[in-house]
């Protein structure tokens, strides 16, 4: 294996390899002050996906790694298009896992999905409402910071000495102008909160500490959040739309095939132990067989199929074959 990787998608984790990535290019180095590294671990999320063992197989393929380490390198995020089940989403849980970088900030994204909803939101209702009361209680209102909430880009560009995941899930289902209105934020790598900065030159109110997307307070200094180390950014899509050029000239973009062959026996293992694809070869030849060339098929299908005659039929070849028939469905036919 390469001496370069930093991401080997190997399933353990090794967090002290993180520290071995150089410095960014001079263009894509950030002025944030960094802030104390400690993140909220691994959570259920990312168990779910990535299953409770390691495997020995790789994860990725030669390409993939070397576009995932690519974009670890040059500080830019990943556009990561594929069908569904092809594991764009994991990808993202297992940079974190197998890095330690905590926690993976995710950002579902849908038709009505604005810039803003990623960064932060503002409770200037609630801000009123207890202003109102603590007028009435003769003492002083709370401060502004109370009111705040960093969304999952927000969080992610705060200045972490080691970068945080931020996967944002589905861009292609976004209104036109989300891609567009990423530009700024992607190639800057900070952004401003305008209720902060109109304070800002205020007794006091220089440093303010908001609510990040993990529920932590942390400290937002002139009303700006700007980023240290860059996050590892995961964008997929399904294919449903085109992006503008501006954006896909600031990604490093990675097509991921339904995963097969060593891919598949990873994912077989991890979730089922060591030796699975060998124990579910019949399930795994049904799903991988060419008489469904030109259906789609998610590969969770096939988790289902092997988890569910596991624990009911697992001794009655021809009701295993029954079960998986029912629950390896295509979801459509695609145009050859």
């Amino acid at each position: 294996m390469d001496d370069w990787l930093i991401y080997r998608g190997v399933g353990a984790p090794d967090p002290d390899r993180i520290h071995t990535l150089p410095p960014p290019p001079p263009w894509r180095a950030f002025s944030g002050e960094p802030l104390p590294d400690p993140v909220p671990p691994i959570d259920a999320s990312s168990t779910r996906r990535l299953g409770s063992r390691v495997s020995a197989p790789p994860a990725q393929d030669a390409r993939a790694l070397d576009l995932i380490n690519a974009a670890l390198y040059l500080r830019r995020p990943l556009l990561v298009t594929g069908e569904p089940g092809s594991g764009k989403s994991t990808l993202a849980h297992s940079v974190a896992y197998e890095l330690g970088l905590g926690r993976v900030l995710q950002w579902p994204v849908v038709s009505r999905t604005e810039l803003k909803d990623g960064l932060y939101t503002y409770d200037a209702i609630g801000r009123l409402q207890d202003a109102q009361l603590a007028e009435r209680e003769q003492r002083e209102p709370d401060d502004i910071g109370r009111y705040i909430r960093l969304g999952p880009l927000g969080t992610a560009l705060l200045p972490t000495r080691r970068p945080r995941v931020l996967l944002i899930d589905e861009l292609d289902k976004s209104d036109i102008d989300l891609p567009n209105d990423l530009l700024n934020v992607v190639e800057e790598g900070e952004f401003a909160l305008p209720e902060l900065e109109r304070a800002a030159d205020r007794p006091g109110q220089r440093e303010v500490h908001v609510l990040s997307h993990d529920g932590r307070r942390v400290p937002v200094r002139d009303g700006r959040v700007r980023c240290h180390a860059f996050p590892f950014v995961v964008m997929t899509s399904n294919g449903e739309r085109d992006f503008p050029a501006p954006l896909l000239r600031r990604c490093i973009h990675l097509h991921l095939d339904p995963p097969r062959d060593e891919r598949l026996a990873a994912m077989v293992q991890a979730h089922f132990g060591a030796g699975a694809d060998e124990g579910n070869l019949d399930l795994i030849s049904r799903f991988t067989s060419e008489d469904g060339d030109g259906e789609l098929r998610p590969t969770d299908q096939l988790l289902n199929a092997i988890y569910l005659t596991q624990h009911t039929v697992r001794t009655d070849p021809a009701r295993r074959e029954e079960i998986a028939g029912l629950l390896m469905r295509p979801l459509d036919t695609r145009q050859r």
